[in-house]
């Protein structure tokens, strides 16, 4: 049966209507039969009479960004269907971040081709294409700060999970999963549809669609690349438990099971050449997928990566 969800909001529209972002406090999942089917995937503008005083005082127009802000209401009606606009992006991406869904389970399919390039600053989001002209207004309230010009913002500023450490803000974008018990490390990154399913470390990359399980270890310069399949969508890449992926270390493309450990400055893709100390051939990387309680490493008498089970 389609899971569905929807949530009221706040969305900053610039004066040529594009959405720049959509901040929903509290989203719901909708699982009840009777009520998924009563939903209409869309966004709708919300009266103030339907607002609480918190959302009242926030919204009306930002004249200094050149902004409105908005009160909106949106519904998906089902989860496994890809998003229509901005906004259904941002509920998906705060399902994410709240926990209310886990990385791959929620059809992301070509969201970024929904969202645009935002300057993010320390006054609110703003349009890039005018953004000169903002700033001046902008200075009359104080210094400015731009964070970036991306489509993805930082989470901590829309959601902040309970339970988990962040030691760099920048560095995890809205839509990134961090179980209870983990920690990102300043040198660490989390993307969006990606993240730890338990109690993790992470101090090197996790690209989008990425998964780690419980007890994992990414260490400092380690990277984690699920593999573009089309356009900006990504092939899942998933870690089992209590692996660790050592300094400057590095998977593309290539599932691993439990406990397994990618040795210092060992990269593997999918057609990187292994030496199979169980069986003494040389193999392809790819052939490793899923496999559990293994070990590969550089070793000195070896051309290629060394895989010794645990």
């Amino acid at each position: 049966m389609p899971i569905g969800a929807e949530a009221t909001g706040i969305a900053n529209i610039a004066m040529d209507g594009t959405t720049l972002d959509t901040w929903y406090p509290s989203p719901k999942l909708i699982e009840d039969e009777e009520a998924v089917s009563a939903l209409v995937t869309g966004t709708r503008r919300v009266s103030a009479r339907d607002l609480s005083d918190r959302f009242l005082a926030i919204v009306g127009m930002d004249r200094d960004r050149l902004v409105e802000l908005v009160p909106v209401h949106t519904a998906i009606a089902d989860l496994s269907a890809p998003p229509v606009d901005a906004h259904d992006v941002y509920l998906r991406l705060h399902l994410l971040s709240h926990r209310l869904v886990k990385p791959l389970e929620v059809n992301m399919t070509d969201c970024l081709t929904h969202l645009v390039p935002v300057v993010w600053t320390n006054k609110g989001p703003c349009l890039s294409d005018n953004f000169e002209f903002v700033r001046a207004s902008l200075r009359s309230r104080g210094q400015i700060h731009v964070y970036g010009i991306e489509r993805l913002p930082r989470m901590v500023d829309y959601v902040v999970p309970s339970g988990v450490s962040i030691a760099e803000a920048e560095r995890v974008r809205l839509g990134a999963y961090l179980a209870p018990g983990t920690s990102v490390m300043r040198e660490g990154y989390v993307s969006f549809n990606a993240g730890s399913l338990g109690p993790a470390r992470i101090e090197g990359r996790l690209s989008s669609s990425v998964v780690v399980d419980e007890g994992t270890d990414i260490g400092s310069s380690a990277t984690l690349i699920a593999t573009i399949s089309s356009g900006r969508n990504r092939t899942p890449l998933r870690l089992g438990r209590d692996c660790r992926l050592r300094p400057s270390a590095g998977v593309i493309g290539i599932d691993l099971g439990d406990r397994c450990e990618i040795g210092v400055n060992v990269m593997l893709e999918r057609d990187t050449t292994i030496l199979d100390t169980r069986s003494g051939a040389k193999i392809s990387a790819g052939a490793i997928a899923g496999l559990s309680d293994i070990i590969i490493t550089n070793e000195p008498d070896s051309s290629c990566p060394v895989l010794r089970p645990r």
